[in-house]
């Protein structure tokens, strides 16, 4: 099996490092990986208004050329060393399908692999980002009616972005299944909703999606733990959806972090 880092971020993160695209590389190299995949933020849909203090949840539309020259170039230079791949992280937000399949459409014949990921949920009047920080995880449960519901919400955006119909360049790899997990030691999940989760799971593996082995939450402080629940990965497994390990790296440092918790996964 190839050893690849499916999820790496980039000097084009505007809320990452400045570390540059051969850094990322360089570190992959050194911890022997023969993959590496450069999965920036997409430009959020037309019309869609991030909500983070800074609005640097994603990279702009002006930066997209850059990008894939700069990272079309990096593929060579390294080409016979290690297979580097052209991606993004795309959001998924619902209400606002048309605008990102219409970036898709224009933008995923230079994609080699890529990331659907949910980080906006609507659980009042408006879009908030649930993993900015805890106290925006708390106003969001206060407008949802809880972290019970709030949980509920997070797993039905899940459900329906692994269902959207997003054209021929969708990406095929679900990301960070549990970030609605990052606080989880403040914000406790004292429930059960494994019925949705089996429904996700069922739901990934009917659209013959893969699903993103995050070790992100590792080097969260209130998270503590990988994106992934151990019964989940069982799961996964039992039903053959492939696990693609990512470290989620926004600094060069971060190139496959924790991968030894993937390694024994697979066992």
């Amino acid at each position: 099996m190839r050893k690849k880092d499916g999820h790496v971020h980039t000097p084009f993160c505007p809320h990452g490092s400045d570390d540059s695209l051969e850094m990322y590389v360089e570190r992959a190299l050194s911890e022997g990986f023969e993959e590496l995949t450069f999965t920036e933020h997409a430009p959020l849909p037309e019309g869609f208004a991030d909500p983070v203090p800074g609005s640097d949840s994603a990279m702009s539309h002006s930066e997209l050329e850059d990008y894939i020259t700069r990272v079309t170039s990096v593929k060579k230079t390294y080409s016979g060393h290690i297979k580097i791949n052209l991606g993004f992280e795309v959001d998924y937000i619902r209400g606002y399908e048309k605008g990102t399949e219409s970036f898709l459409n224009d933008y995923g014949p230079f994609m080699d692999d890529g990331i659907l990921s949910v980080h906006f949920l609507k659980p009042g009047s408006e879009y908030q980002c649930l993993d900015f920080d805890s106290d925006t995880f708390l106003k969001m449960a206060e407008s949802a009616g809880g972290v019970k519901k709030l949980h509920e919400l997070y797993y039905e955006t899940l459900i329906a972005a692994v269902k959207s119909e997003l054209g021929p360049y969708k990406p095929g790899r679900l990301g960070h299944l549990t970030l609605i997990k990052k606080f989880q030691k403040a914000f406790p999940a004292e429930f059960d909703l494994k019925d949705m989760q089996l429904s996700l799971l069922s739901a990934v593996k009917k659209n013959e999606m893969e699903l993103d082995f995050n070790t992100a939450g590792l080097r969260k402080e209130l998270c503590g733990g990988i994106y992934l629940d151990g019964w989940m990965i069982k799961e996964a497994k039992k039903q053959n959806i492939p696990l693609i390990y990512g470290s989620d790296a926004h600094s060069a440092k971060d190139v496959g972090a924790h991968y030894f918790h993937y390694e024994e996964a697979l066992v």
